[in-house]
């Protein structure tokens, strides 16, 4: 099993299962020295350099709080693909031609490692054995369906109507005057699309495959868009308050590179009462799905209150 810290302020029901996650991460991923071998190592240490494994265990977290079935073992692995996803969005956004870093997870990023192009081979390739999992867990002719709709939720989430498009947008905002008027609106959707939309779709996966109705998967879906929101609102204010040391990433890079972020919109207190209002919306979306506190509350708390 690959080995980690504890993350601090998550909820025990999800830092309990961190562990099959890291266990069905090794699982996916090529074998350490398999072949082609740089690329191989590339992919492994995009992976495995840690991190809060947040997006698999939101699909956890989905599954618990919206359907009527069990999670099959083997899904697990289709929740591990959410983190091979996540990763190949980080190794691209780390590269020169995006936002050009040299820190992710408090080392090296991925091309400064292995160069540029092994690095862009690796993201690719982590992507494509994502699908590969979504499509082929959990297994059975039973769970076809299923699996077609989160191939289908998953392309829509990461493509140029998701964490592609906000991307795109926000690369086109960087240095860039925009009116007044418009800044509210491009910051929102911005985020909306780049962040937001795998954070809603790793729920929405989970609750899929165990059977939630159209209704309940509506409400997983408000929920994970207010929390998309919340994480992002959150990353922005630790951007220019935390440490490089402490985020384990290159802290005010986004002030230096003049970014469209809350704090830069907002002024920082403005940034945290949007973070408030954020963390409103998540806690109430939480409440229509499983009552008072709960997993989806717990987690609300923790991306609000996180410090890295």
């Amino acid at each position: 099993m690959a080995g980690g810290k504890g993350v601090a302020g998550l909820p025990k029901g999800l830092e309990e299962r961190r562990p099959e996650i890291e266990d069905a991460l090794l699982a996916v991923l090529p074998a350490e020295g398999a072949e082609p071998a740089a690329l191989v190592a590339a992919m492994r240490y995009g992976v495995l350099a840690g991190g809060k494994r947040m997006r698999p265990l939101l699909f956890l977290a989905g599954a618990d709080s919206a359907g009527p079935e069990r999670l099959p073992a083997d899904a697990l692995e289709a929740a591990a693909a959410l983190e091979l996803l996540h990763t190949y969005s980080l190794i691209h956004d780390d590269l020169p031609c995006m936002d050009d870093d040299s820190l992710r997870r408090g080392r090296a990023t991925c091309h400064v490692v292995f160069g540029e192009a092994t690095a862009l081979l690796a993201g690719d390739a982590l992507q494509t054995l994502g699908f590969e999992l979504l499509a082929t867990r959990p297994a059975g002719d039973s769970r076809a369906g299923r699996r077609s709709d989160a191939v289908a939720r998953t392309a829509r989430a990461i493509g140029v109507l998701g964490m592609a498009g906000g991307q795109a947008l926000d690369l086109g905002a960087t240095g860039v005057e925009i009116p007044a008027a418009e800044r509210r609106a491009h910051l929102r959707r911005i985020h909306a699309l780049k962040t937001g939309r795998l954070i809603r779709l790793s729920l929405e996966l989970g609750a899929l495959h165990v059977g939630a109705d159209a209704e309940r998967l509506r409400g997983v879906s408000r929920y994970g868009d207010a929390l998309g929101l919340l994480f992002q609102i959150a990353d922005d204010i630790l951007d220019v308050t935390q440490t490089s040391e402490t985020l384990g990433k290159t802290a005010g890079k986004d002030f230096a590179q003049e970014k469209l972020t809350y704090p830069s919109v907002f002024g920082l207190a403005g940034a945290f009462q949007e973070r408030d209002l954020a963390l409103a919306s998540a806690r109430e979306a939480a409440r229509d799905l499983e009552g008072g506190s709960g997993l989806l509350a717990g987690l609300a708390l923790f991306a609000a209150g996180r410090d890295r």
